[in-house]
């Protein structure tokens, strides 16, 4: 265990160290629940990562399980208590309730990732957006959402793009998008998107953005959003997938299927245009909508 380690990652860790012995063992959930005396609800959000597991739970658990290797389990349960040891902005009253489970678990593996691979057909990634780029999103998603929960997942970007930002060193970021991000408003007008495609511009000329544009006369494959975090080196054993469409959004950690979204998204990213392209086109058009104003 990395003691750098944020909460997130070392609670990853443990519940798939715990679910992986689960099924190596045969055991379902409800057998796990039965045999510790736990509510079935409990194991399932400490395998889903929506809770921690406490020292004085693991080691009886692991036992039960069959990791009785002493440096295996003195490794799980320094990241059982690492998984505790800070509380972050998104435990924040405010947010509480708020962000969904899964939404909450991409922040956690956002502030570690040291490679993000980003794809968004119908606008940018929410860790890009400005503040009145948010609130035209989130405006689209009034009738699910209540003016409370759509300003916190507002300010919940806000805090996701200051966190990135601050990162030394930052992680690298490779967002796909498709044409149409360059001339839909969202409701906000010509303006606020000649600003965020001229945020866009500047995280492109520092470095750490590659941003590539998915043209209009290429075939679409037609799914929600979704990306693919890398927590240490890029493969996938490192890897989840966040995906999302309407309110509704999940992490994903099968090797499978994170690996089928990756070969989709190298074969878009290979057919769309060069970085060099999609960078001129957006700057320019970030130009054209702001004018003298930029």
């Amino acid at each position: 265990m990395s003691l750098g380690d944020t909460p997130a990652v070392a609670r990853r860790r443990v519940r798939l160290a715990i679910r992986d012995a689960r099924n190596a063992k045969g055991f379902t959930q409800g057998q796990v629940a039965d045999a510790m005396d736990w509510s079935l609800s409990k194991v399932m959000r400490i395998e889903s990562g929506e809770v921690t597991i406490s020292q004085n739970d693991l080691r009886p658990l692991l036992t039960y399980l069959g990791i009785r290797d002493r440096a295996v389990v003195e490794s799980l349960v320094l990241s059982a208590k690492a998984s505790k040891q800070r509380r972050q902005w998104w435990d924040e009253p405010r947010f509480q309730g708020m962000l969904t489970p899964a939404m909450r678990q991409l922040i956690g593996f956002e502030a570690e990732a040291t490679v993000i691979r980003h794809f968004y057909p119908m606008f940018f990634p929410g860790v890009l957006q400005t503040r009145e780029y948010a609130r035209g999103i989130m405006e689209q998603y009034s009738h699910e959402l209540t003016p409370k929960e759509m300003d916190a997942r507002i300010e919940a970007r806000i805090r996701r793009k200051q966190g990135l930002l601050q990162r030394q060193p930052r992680p690298r970021i490779f967002t796909l998008l498709d044409a149409s991000v360059l001339l839909r408003t969202n409701g906000i007008g010509d303006n606020n998107l000649g600003r965020q495609l001229a945020e866009v511009t500047e995280a492109i000329k520092d470095g750490w953005l590659a941003a590539r544009i998915y043209p209009f006369d290429k075939p679409h494959p037609g799914i929600g959003t979704f990306e693919i975090l890398y927590l240490e080196t890029e493969d996938v054993t490192h890897a989840v997938l966040y995906r999302e469409s309407l309110v509704l959004d999940e992490i994903v950690e099968e090797a499978p299927r994170i690996q089928q979204h990756r070969a989709l998204w190298d074969r878009m990213w290979s057919a769309a245009i060069s970085d060099a392209r999609s960078a001129e086109m957006i700057s320019a058009r970030a130009e054209e909508l702001l004018g003298t104003d930029r």
